[in-house]
């Protein structure tokens, strides 16, 4: 929470959970990154936050722009970044989109397997192509499935097809898994990229690019490392596994950049218990899973919410959005310590959503809105 946020909601006046981003913390985030990794180009996952505010901003800094689709890549174009700057990440892209996208002037594309490689070959003929390699994501508080990425032994297969086909083979990348908090994870999938390296130069394609993907965290309930704690972790496994030879690198920070420049303010909607017997109560919100809060899937992420009764004796409760959907519900497995005193019309403020939230609320799901935001 920044002064800047705190002023705005104290004066607001519209109804509804909103989302509110302080742009003076995305601007500090991206400092630290270049900061931390200087030798490395950030290429920032449009995907958390695409807001033109915050592209904007990035793209005045320097950033570059890893998109999931074209319309994220027309985003990037649209705030001021040039094509070059722009990467097409998906690995699974329908052919004429990989066209648009290289009418648009995009030459750097993700790769998975041969079958995606082709499709590039056809649609994009000459452009670079990176291949992702899957990754454990031990770590993580949301790690990744096997959705993403081929097994480190296939991707010289893959690099190879995309050679003899004219593109070139620019390099390997991997994703240690959403919120990742051991700084040292980077070091088990860089000593994978490193054997693809080698293998390859067996075979006479001399890849040049690492691309470090995302994962880098924002503070929830439980503290992080730093940006700088990162970077030097991240610079000595290069130096372990690829020695002198460093190759170029790059990182995807998303949630990393704006998580934790943003926060909802939402209200208590109801306060109940199940049966007189129960000890646990039910605390409904005016935003849940469909409304921006999908990331507590599984309870995976646990965001730090402040009431206006901090201090009061606190008490477990299961957590809950406002919809008639039973999936609903955020916390119950472990249930959310909130102070007994709460009532119905108290204000929360949910901190650390910054990413992840607008471009997961559902358009109009129950006839309610989606979450409004405001960047200052």
């Amino acid at each position: 929470m920044t002064a800047r946020i705190r002023d705005f909601l104290r004066k607001r006046t519209d109804d509804g959970p909103c989302l509110v981003v302080d742009l003076d913390v995305v601007r500090d985030n991206y400092q630290a990154f270049a900061k931390a990794l200087p030798d490395t180009r950030v290429f920032y996952a449009v995907k958390a936050n695409p807001a033109p505010e915050v592209l904007s901003l990035l793209a005045s800094l320097g950033s570059c722009f890893d998109a999931a689709s074209v319309a994220e890549i027309e985003m990037g174009l649209a705030a001021g970044a040039a094509a070059d700057r722009v990467s097409y990440g998906n690995t699974i892209k329908k052919e004429r989109d990989v066209a648009r996208a290289y009418a648009l002037g995009v030459r750097l594309f993700a790769v998975d397997c041969i079958a995606e490689v082709e499709k590039i070959a056809r649609a994009a003929p000459g452009s670079r192509v990176f291949c992702r390699i899957l990754s454990d994501c031990i770590g993580a508080e949301w790690p990744l499935s096997r959705k993403f990425g081929c097994e480190p032994a296939m991707a010289a297969d893959v690099l190879e097809h995309a050679h003899k086909l004219g593109l070139e083979a620019h390099g390997v990348s991997f994703h240690v898994g959403s919120q990742q908090r051991n700084q040292h994870a980077w070091d088990r999938a860089l000593a994978s990229a490193a054997a693809v390296f080698r293998e390859c130069g067996e075979r006479g394609i001399n890849l040049s690019m690492v691309n470090l993907g995302g994962g880098f965290p924002t503070k929830y309930l439980k503290n992080v490392p730093t940006v700088k704690a990162y970077g030097t972790a991240i610079f000595r496994a290069l130096r372990k596994h690829f020695g002198n030879a460093i190759p170029e690198t790059i990182i995807e920070p998303g949630r990393g950049m704006v998580g934790n420049a943003g926060v909802i303010e939402a209200e208590v909607v109801l306060v109940s218990k199940k049966s007189n017997e129960d000890d646990v109560r039910w605390v409904y919100l005016d935003i849940g899973k469909f409304s921006g809060l999908a990331e507590t899937m599984d309870e995976s992420i646990r965001y730090p919410i402040k009431t206006p009764r901090d201090g009061d004796e606190l008490a477990p409760c299961v957590l809950a959005g406002p919809t008639c959907d039973s999936a609903d519900v955020l916390y119950e497995r472990e249930p959310y310590q909130l102070p007994v005193s709460l009532e119905i019309g108290d204000k929360v403020l949910i901190e650390g959503t910054g990413a992840y939230t607008a471009t997961y609320s559902s358009v109009a799901f129950n006839g309610f809105s989606p979450l409004k935001t405001v960047h200052i």
